[in-house]
C-alpha cells in the first residue's frame, strides 16, 4: 500500500472514530434526556396521584411537589409559602438545610426578598449569588448568610393572574440554575397550583354540600313541627316535644329543655337529652340562673364555659353544674310581643361553645314554639267562644221551642211544661229533670224527664210536704237555687259515700 493510501486510511479511520464519538455524546445526551424525561414524567405521575388521592387535603400534594423539585433541579432544599396576609406563611419543605416549622415560620411579604418579589411581581426570580445582591434583596441575603445559601430560584404559583403562592429552591454554590430545571420548576409550580385550586373547589363543594345539607335539615325539622302543630292545633305538647328534640339534634347539643313561665315561676314542659331533668321541675324565675336571665333580660344568654363562671354570677345554675358537670350552655327566651312566655336551654357536657349559625337556629326554634303557644291559645278561645255561641243558640233554640208550644196550647199546660222539663235537661246536661207544683199542702207532680219508670213511679205515690226536708222544699221555702253536689252524706268514719239503687229518695 502507498503512503498516499495509508494517509487516506488513517484520516478514514479518525474521521470515524470522531464521528461514532459524536454519535456517543449524542446518545449519552439523548439518553440523558430521555431519563430526565421519565424521571419528570413519573415525578408528575407521583403528584398526580397524590393529588386523586387527597383532593381535600393540599399538604400532601405540596410536600411531594417539594420533594419532586428539590430532587430533579438538583437543589439542596425546596420551600413552597402561601400569602397570609403580610407574610408568607411556609406550608411545604424539602431538603437537608435547617428550616422553620410548617405552618409558623413565615418570610416577610416584601420585594426585599427573592420569594416575596416573585409572588409581588408575578414573576420568576433568579439569583446566582445573593451575597452580592445586598442592596437589591436586603431581606434575602441577611438570612442567606447565615445558611450559607448563594443561589436561589423563585417561581411564583399563579392562578390566572392572581399570585396564590411561591415555589424557592436554593443551593449553597454560586451558580444559576439551567434553563431546563427553571422550566421544570415553572411546571412544579403549576401543578402545585392545580393542587391548591382542586382543594379550593373541592373545599366550597363540601362547604356548600354542608351547607345545603344544614338547611335541608332545619327544613325538614321546620315541616316537621308545623305538621305537628297542624295534626295537634289544641295539644300543645307534641309540638314542644318536636322542637325539643330538633334544638337538641340540629344544634349538637347534649340536652334541649323547653321552660313556660307560671305566674313568678317557670316550668319545665319538655325535655330531650342525656343529661338528666332536674328534680324540681318548677322554680322561681331568677337572673342567678341562666335561663332565669334569658327570661326577665328578653335575650339570648351564652356562656361557653359555666364552670369558669363566678358563683355570684350565675349561682344557681353554677350549683347545678357542679352536680351535672355540664359546660357550655345556651338559653334563648320564647317572646310574643316583647312578653316571655319562656325559655329553649341547651347544654353540652364539654367546653365547646355554640356557632353562630347554632344560636340563630335556637332563636328560630324559639319562635316556631311561640307560634305553637299562640296557636293553641287562639284555638282555645275559639273553641270556647263557639261553645258559647253554641249554648246561647241552643238556649234560644229551647226559648223559641217553648214559644212556640205556648202559642199553640194557649189553653193546655201540659205541652208546654214537657218541652220545657226536656230542654232544661239537654241544655244543663243532666240525665233527667222534672217540674212540680205546690198546692199549699203538698207538691204535685206535673212533668219529668229521662226519669226511670221507678223514680217516676215514687214521684206520682209519695207526698213531698214544703219544708227543708227535700231540695224541692228547700228551694221553694227560701225562694231561691239549691244546688247540691252530693245528696248522700257520708258516713261518719268513711272516707267514701254508700252506694244506692237510683230513684230510691226523692231530691
Amino acid at each position: 500500500m502507498t503512503p498516499q493510501a495509508d494517509d487516506e486510511l488513517a484520516a478514514l479511520v479518525e474521521a470515524l472514530q470522531a464521528s461514532l464519538g459524536e454519535v456517543r455524546a449524542k446518545s449519552a445526551r439523548l439518553e440523558q434526556a430521555l431519563t430526565e424525561a421519565r424521571d419528570q414524567q413519573a415525578a408528575t405521575g407521583e403528584i398526580l396521584r397524590v393529588i386523586s388521592r387527597s383532593p381535600a387535603d393540599l399538604h400532601p400534594v405540596l410536600e411531594t411537589v417539594a420533594a419532586s423539585a428539590a430532587r430533579l433541579c438538583e437543589s439542596i432544599d425546596a420551600a413552597i409559602y402561601r400569602p397570609d396576609g403580610d407574610r408568607l406563611l411556609l406550608v411545604a419543605r424539602h431538603g437537608a438545610m435547617p428550616g422553620g416549622t410548617l405552618g409558623e415560620f413565615s418570610l416577610p411579604l416584601v420585594r426585599g426578598t427573592a420569594s416575596g418579589r416573585a409572588l409581588l411581581d408575578g414573576l420568576t426570580v433568579h439569583v446566582a449569588d445573593l451575597s452580592a445582591a445586598d442592596a437589591e434583596f436586603p431581606e434575602s441575603v441577611e438570612s442567606a448568610r447565615g445558611h450559607g445559601v448563594r443561589a436561589i430560584l423563585c417561581v411564583p404559583l399563579m392562578r390566572g393572574s392572581s399570585p396564590v403562592g411561591v415555589i424557592s429552591l436554593r443551593r449553597t454554590e454560586p451558580e444559576l440554575f439551567t434553563q431546563r430545571q427553571v422550566t421544570l420548576l415553572e411546571t412544579f409550580a403549576d401543578q402545585a397550583v392545580i393542587a391548591i385550586e382542586n382543594a379550593r373547589l373541592l373545599g366550597e363543594l363540601q362547604a356548600r354540600n354542608a351547607d345545603l345539607t344544614e338547611a335541608l335539615e332545619q327544613q325538614t325539622a321546620t315541616s316537621e313541627i308545623l305538621r305537628v302543630i297542624s295534626s295537634s292545633p289544641t295539644d300543645l305538647q307534641p309540638v314542644l316535644d318536636a322542637v325539643a328534640e330538633s334544638a337538641a339534634r340540629l344544634c349538637s347539643a347534649t340536652d334541649a329543655n323547653i321552660f313556660r313561665v307560671q305566674d313568678q315561676s317557670i316550668l319545665l314542659v319538655a325535655s330531650r337529652g342525656d343529661i338528666p331533668s332536674p328534680p324540681l321541675r318548677t322554680r322561681t324565675i331568677d337572673r342567678g340562673s341562666v335561663t332565669g336571665r334569658a327570661i326577665v333580660d328578653r335575650r339570648t344568654i351564652h356562656v361557653h364555659d359555666l364552670a369558669e363562671e363566678s358563683k355570684s354570677e350565675y349561682p344557681i345554675s353554677r350549683a347545678a353544674q357542679q352536680q351535672i358537670s355540664h359546660r357550655t350552655t345556651l338559653a334563648t327566651p320564647l317572646l310574643r310581643e316583647g312578653v316571655a312566655l319562656g325559655a329553649i336551654l341547651i347544654r353540652r357536657l364539654e367546653v365547646r361553645p355554640f356557632s353562630e349559625k347554632q344560636i340563630k337556629l335556637l332563636e328560630t326554634f324559639a319562635d316556631q314554639a311561640v307560634i305553637a303557644i299562640e296557636n293553641v291559645r287562639l284555638f282555645t278561645e275559639l273553641e270556647a267562644r263557639n261553645g258559647e255561641l253554641r249554648v246561647a243558640l241552643e238556649q234560644q233554640t229551647a226559648t223559641g221551642e217553648v214559644l212556640k208550644a205556648i202559642s199553640r196550647s194557649t189553653v193546655d199546660l201540659q205541652p208546654v211544661l214537657e218541652i220545657l222539663v226536656e230542654n232544661a235537661t239537654r241544655l244543663a246536661g243532666a240525665e233527667g229533670a222534672l217540674i212540680a207544683r205546690s198546692d199549699g199542702e203538698a207538691f204535685r207532680f206535673l212533668a219529668e224527664y229521662g226519669a226511670s219508670p221507678e223514680f217516676s213511679e215514687f214521684w206520682r205515690l209519695n207526698v213531698i210536704r214544703p219544708g227543708h226536708a227535700s231540695v224541692i222544699g228547700r228551694a221553694a221555702s227560701e225562694r231561691r237555687t239549691v244546688h247540691i253536689v252530693d245528696v248522700l252524706p257520708i258516713p261518719s268514719g268513711s272516707s267514701t259515700r254508700p252506694s244506692r239503687s237510683r230513684g230510691t229518695e226523692p231530691c
